[in-house]
Order: structure tokens, then C-alpha cells, then sequence
């Protein structure tokens, strides 16, 4: 039985993405929830978003004490309490999201032994520098953009 290529095999993962935790993929959605919501003066409650999307009570009272400790959500208090967005919609990245969630490590400055090591680290690079790009250029408004075409697909068929 012939082997597969890696292509094939990164094609046949689940949807879940390693290239992020799936705490930073709960901060994404937790955020696109409340950016579906931001013209709403009313406060999103943490219970709806938890239970909509399934995430845990518990883990989302974290993430969004981080997002809100960096300025992209900002909290109500009492009975009618919940959250919002710190920011419009057009003005939060996934790069901003990444950044507080899971920053991204140092560079490390080894010097490359070998022109093998230079080549592989050179092309590492560009990829980073390519995903850094997407991160900092994809808004909340441009994910929801996504999602509601996405729908209007799905509902067409």
C-alpha cells in the first residue's frame, strides 16, 4: 500500500487547527460573537456565548479576563451585565487576538551551522512572515464577512 503524501495527511485532519491553541480558537469565537452583537447597546452575557458555542464556563471567564486585560472586550457589571467590544469590529486582528492568547515566542538568534540549516530556516521564515501578514490584515468584520457567506451558501443548497 503505497504511502501518503504529507499533503494528503494535513488535508485529513479534523478541523481543528495546530497551527493555535484551542484557546485562542474559543477567543476568536467568543469575539466574533460579541462583534455579531456590537451594534446591540444590551450587553453579551457570558453564559450565552458559552452555551452557544459550547465552550466551558470556567475556561471563558479566562480568556476573556485576558482579552478584556488587553483592551479588545470590556465587561458591564450587575443583573444586566455582560460584555462588549472593546473596539470596532474593523479594528481587532486575529494578530491582536494571537498576540494576548498565545504570543508568539522569540526568535532564537543560534547562529545556523550548516547552509541545510540556513535554507530550511530561511523558508521557515517566509511562512511565518506569510501567516503574520494574514493575521495582522483578517479582521473580526472580515470573519464575520466569511461566516455569513458561508451561510448564504449552506441555505442555497
Amino acid at each position: 500500500m503505497p504511502k501518503k503524501s504529507v499533503i494528503e495527511k494535513v488535508q485529513k485532519k479534523p478541523s481543528r487547527s495546530s497551527l493555535f491553541s484551542a484557546k485562542t480558537e474559543y477567543a476568536c469565537v467568543a469575539l466574533l460573537e460579541l462583534a455579531l452583537h456590537h451594534n446591540n447597546p444590551t450587553p453579551l452575557r457570558l453564559k450565552a456565548i458559552s452555551e452557544k458555542h459550547s465552550i466551558s464556563h470556567r475556561f471563558l471567564v479566562q480568556i476573556l479576563l485576558q482579552l478584556k486585560a488587553a483592551g479588545l472586550v470590556a465587561s458591564t457589571r450587575g443583573a444586566s451585565g455582560g460584555y462588549h467590544l472593546g473596539r470596532i469590529p474593523q479594528r481587532i486582528t486575529i494578530a491582536d487576538v494571537v498576540n494576548v492568547i498565545d504570543p508568539p515566542e522569540p526568535t532564537r538568534g543560534d547562529h545556523m551551522p550548516t547552509s541545510f540549516a540556513r535554507a530550511i530556516h530561511a523558508v521557515w521564515g517566509q511562512i511565518l512572515g506569510a501567516q503574520r501578514e494574514i493575521l495582522e490584515t483578517t479582521t473580526l468584520a472580515d470573519l464575520l464577512l466569511r461566516s455569513q457567506d458561508e451561510f448564504e451558501i449552506a441555505y442555497q443548497i
